[in-house]
């Protein structure tokens, strides 16, 4: 077996002399296969950028959280009805008494919204009738994933007292508010009510949470009063001291509200328990469809470029017939002339590889920058890089191999 390290090192030298006499086909089979490679994991490594973004940025807004909302439930055969538990909504005093009943170590707010359509007004100036008022507590801030850029958010009496007290979002502040005006301490009028702005919240965006940085927080009682309506729906936000708790907080807070809804044992829950990493889920689901595509995608370029391979592979047999024959006529067997053109084919894919694992991971990082994730190295779309140039290789080298192994050597050494 020592004979064939250097054999192999042999085959391989004489890959390299045979790249560098026909370059030109050489390069362009490399940068086929380097571009399908790097079309693979460049978009698969974009993808992993993307999939961090996402989590990183609901882990922010409160993804650990999970929200209790109310459903009807009528359980009807025929045309008859046999049992009817129909609560459509949380009232103010289910909210407050599971609330005061939930004893998990775990931060528990209720909300109510009162409009998405109120016009905010600060002296002479006035917002567009697209503001979203909602009633809360003062747990609220910490299960929505908001944060306070100035001032503070309300306090547990503000909250339950119904003081005029308000937290605005950063994009109606810049409407209402020049640069030179402090809003803090300022009194704006929302409805028929008058409140004094008491904290101005950070910027969220209009594609996370609820009306964007266009929104009105007002302590929960303030809204019964100046936001009256027939069976305001309350939501109830419970989030964990840990992530790791999640599913505990869970069961505990489905058990206290089926208490408090008065469900038998055989009764099923009349509200649903939704957890806000859903949308998360969702949205890394349809990714997979991405993901798909790209691999498609880089599998169809390096068909082209197993092609392209195997021509010039084919091309190069019949350039070196004489070559071939004199190597045969000196000992050379079928076996080695079969590994001469393999290793020649599997040199070739693995530079295009490494030139294609290169580009695309600067590729995918360049989107990761671009999103203001991590620097990400995709170890497992590298290995899979090369175990797929070398596929592509073995693949595409295989015929020309065998072509080459069963050559006559007589009728090789006579070859023009």
């Amino acid at each position: 077996m020592i004979w064939i390290k250097p054999l192999v090192l042999e085959n391989i030298k004489i890959a390299f002399q045979s790249i560098r006499g026909n370059m030109v086909r050489s390069v362009l089979t490399i940068l086929i296969i380097a571009v399908g490679i790097s079309a693979l994991v460049g978009i698969l490594t974009a993808i992993d950028s993307i999939k961090s973004s996402i989590t990183a940025e609901f882990t922010r807004l409160g993804a650990n959280t999970f929200s209790i909302q109310s459903r009807s439930m009528r359980v009807q055969i025929g045309n008859k009805r046999y049992r009817s538990k129909n609560y459509s909504y949380i009232s103010y005093f289910q909210a407050r008494s599971f609330r005061e009943k939930y004893t998990f170590p775990a931060a528990v707010s209720i909300s109510v919204n009162a409009t998405g359509t109120a016009t905010v007004k600060y002296e002479s100036k006035k917002s567009n009738p697209n503001v979203s008022v909602r009633g809360i507590d003062e747990n609220f801030l910490q299960t929505a994933g908001y944060e306070v850029e100035a001032g503070r958010g309300l306090t547990f009496q503000e909250s339950f007292d119904g003081n005029n007290v308000a937290l605005v979002g950063s994009g109606l502040i810049k409407k209402l508010f020049t640069n030179d005006v402090d809003p803090l301490g300022k009194s704006i009028s929302v409805g028929s009510g008058k409140y004094q702005i008491v904290g101005v919240l950070k910027s969220k965006g209009s594609g996370f949470g609820e009306g964007g940085d266009q929104i009105v927080l007002l302590p929960f009682t303030n809204v019964r009063q100046y936001f009256p309506r027939p069976q305001m729906n309350f939501r109830i936000s419970i989030m964990p001291k840990s992530a790791q708790y999640l599913d505990g907080a869970i069961g505990e807070a489905e058990a206290t509200f089926r208490n408090i809804r008065g469900l038998n044992i055989t009764d099923d829950s009349d509200f649903i328990i939704e957890k806000s990493d859903n949308l998360v889920n969702v949205l890394l689901e349809n990714i997979k469809y991405v993901t798909l595509a790209a691999t498609i995608i880089g599998f169809i370029t390096l068909m082209g470029a197993a092609i392209g391979l195997m021509n010039i592979l084919l091309v190069t047999v019949a350039e070196r017939t004489r070559e071939i024959g004199i190597h045969k006529a000196m000992g050379a067997t079928s076996h080695s002339i079969k590994q001469q053109f393999l290793i020649e084919s599997i040199v070739i894919g693995q530079m295009g590889g490494f030139l294609g694992i290169i580009l695309g991971i600067l590729a995918g990082n360049g989107v990761s920058m671009l999103i203001g994730s991590s620097f990400i190295v995709p170890w497992e779309w590298m290995l899979g890089g090369v175990i797929l140039c070398l596929f592509v290789s073995l693949a595409s080298g295989v015929l020309p191999a065998i072509k080459a192994s069963k050559l006559d050597p007589i009728e090789a050494l006579r070859y023009e």
